[in-house]
């Protein structure tokens, strides 16, 4: 059995303001292979020679069909890399994940904490999925970084689940960043400044660089057993920028999952 499975969840119906991340999977596969950059990562791991299996991309009627779409997928491929989509899809990916791992932990690299408990009636709104994730108990920890969006209920949500958040005037965690359980990771790319990622539904200034976010994933230590990729909106782009740091971040992804 090949260790990876590469996939899209083309779903944005989660999406509280505008519509696009549904299209974003081929765009940021097509940025990967166009040429433009070779198949290294930093590390020197080649995407080329490793076992993976692309899956193909799913478009999803019913938001709850991810969970069941993610256990079939486990069956096959012991760890998944998911292009969203936006990032509604990481609380049923995570549900599945849990059924396979008696303690999970979790990084969310991300603008917004996305802990409301329901965001204009929606319990499953991309607004809310890391709520519904600790309320549940799927996860033991949840580290969030590069967070500059937080309210006062979002903030006592997170006290409520012992988030460890990481502001952005906080500054970053203390690195190497350590994890004593499998750790799935999720990168939102408007975790990025909009000055590096255009192409986002919710462009929220004063974010992190690209750097940073890499410094920060090169040095997990801990099992990284599964992440995606979420929020990337081809309608917002300017020149397809926005798809090629997707990749740069897809590639380093892919390197801590093998």
């Amino acid at each position: 059995m090949e260790a990876l499975g590469i996939r899209g969840i083309c779903y944005d119906s989660g999406s509280s303001y505008l519509k696009g991340p549904a299209g974003a999977p081929t765009l940021i596969r097509k940025a990967l292979r166009s040429g433009m950059m070779n198949l290294y990562t930093e590390t020197l791991g080649d995407l080329s020679s490793w076992e993976t299996s692309d899956l193909g991309d799913f478009e999803i009627q019913n938001y709850l069909d991810i969970e069941g779409l993610t256990r079939e997928h486990l069956t096959r491929k012991p760890k998944l890399f998911t292009l969203g989509g936006d990032h509604s899809i990481t609380y049923p990916i995570v549900k599945a994940y849990a059924g396979n791992h008696q303690k999970l932990d979790l990084l969310q690299i991300d603008a917004h904490p996305d802990l409301y408990q329901h965001y204009e009636g929606d319990p499953y709104s991309h607004a809310c999925p890391f709520a519904r994730i600790m309320e549940e108990g799927l996860a033991q920890r949840l580290v969030q970084v590069g967070i500059r969006t937080l309210n006062p209920h979002q903030k006592e949500q997170a006290e409520r689940f012992g988030v460890e958040m990481y502001t952005m005037p906080a500054g970053m965690p203390e690195l190497p960043l350590q994890f004593s359980n499998p750790v799935y990771v999720s990168v939102d790319i408007d975790a990025l400044d909009p000055a590096f990622a255009p192409g986002v539904s919710h462009r929220e200034s004063g974010g992190l660089t690209p750097r940073e976010v890499i410094t920060l994933l090169q040095s997990i230590e801990g099992e990284v057993v599964g992440a995606d990729l979420v929020e990337y909106n081809p309608l917002r782009d300017l020149d397809g920028m926005t798809s090629e740091v997707g990749a740069k971040l897809m590639k380093e992804l892919l390197g801590l999952l093998l």
